[in-house]
This record gives C-alpha cells, structure tokens and sequence, in this order.
C-alpha cells in the first residue's frame, strides 16, 4: 500500500506491506521491519530493533508517542483517483467503495443528509487499520449498503453521493 504523509510541513512518500505480524515500511529513503500489534482501538504497539513504542492515533489526525503529539496527515492516492474519475457516475452520483477487504466500524452520516468534499461517511478497519471514507464530493448521502460491524470486501459500494 502507497500513502502519502504530511507532517510539519514536509511530504513524505511511505509504502507499507503487512505479512501476519511483521510489517514492513518505508518512509521516503528508510526502510523498517516491525512487529505490530492493536491492543485496543486506536492503540498500536510497534516494536523496532528490540525497542518498543506505544502510539495513540486518535480520530482526528493527531499522534501521541513518548509524550509528543503530531499532527499527520494521511492520503491515499488510490483514494483520490478513485474519488475523482472511477466512482462517478454520468448520471450525477458517486460511489464509495472499498480498497480491501474489512469491517465497517462506523457510519458517520444519515442517508439524506447534506455532505461536503471530503467530509467523513463511513469508517473501515481493514488490517487493523481504520480508514475514514470521505465524500468525493458535494452532495446528498443517497444510500448506505452496509450496518456497522458487517463484513465488506473489496471493491464493495458502501454508500452513493448524488
């Protein structure tokens, strides 16, 4: 998986790759094998050369590690060209699929409500992961496929924009 991190100002190009427990980043240039582990929700522990760090990501973007927060900021280019090109329909509406296999762990909006670009729909965990799905533009929930806690796989429509 390829992604795309903004912090302090300064872009980022990480790639990660996940084989059972270990995972394996590289952020720009760095290359890291790690052992990963969720031990609650939003409370990862990551383990690097016999070291062991325990990171808090909350909701919003922020990151506590060792009594330091950062704010980082996360795209997914698939995400974006996706959002701009594949999920739109001639007749005016959007879908929001899924990249890969997971559960949905919550729905962020109503069917009927009014949502803006990029605004927060539904929330999938996929490889321990939770990934907010965002509008992919202006417009009207329409429809929602799934109930939290239910089983989607990839390429799955989770919810149309019109």
């Amino acid at each position: 998986m390829k992604l795309f991190a903004e912090l302090n100002n300064e872009k980022h190009e990480i790639e990660i790759k996940r084989e059972v427990e270990k995972v394996f980043a590289k952020i720009d240039e760095r290359e890291y094998e790690l052992e990963a582990s969720e031990v609650e929700p939003n409370v990862y522990l990551l383990k690097n050369n016999n070291q062991i760090y325990q990171i808090y990501v909350a909701p919003n973007g922020i990151v506590n590690l060792k009594n330091h927060q950062f704010e980082i900021k996360v795209t997914d280019p698939k995400r974006l060209r996706g959002s701009n090109a594949s999920g739109a329909n001639a007749d005016g509406t959007s879908e929001i699929k899924t990249a890969m296999p997971g559960k949905l762990v919550r729905i962020l909006t109503e069917i009927g409500a009014e949502i803006k670009q990029g605004e927060g729909v539904l929330v999938v965990e996929a490889m321990k992961m939770q990934n907010e799905m965002k509008s992919p533009k202006d417009g009207i929930v329409k429809e929602i496929r799934f109930s939290e806690g239910e089983t989607v796989n990839a390429g799955d429509v989770l919810a149309i924009i019109e």
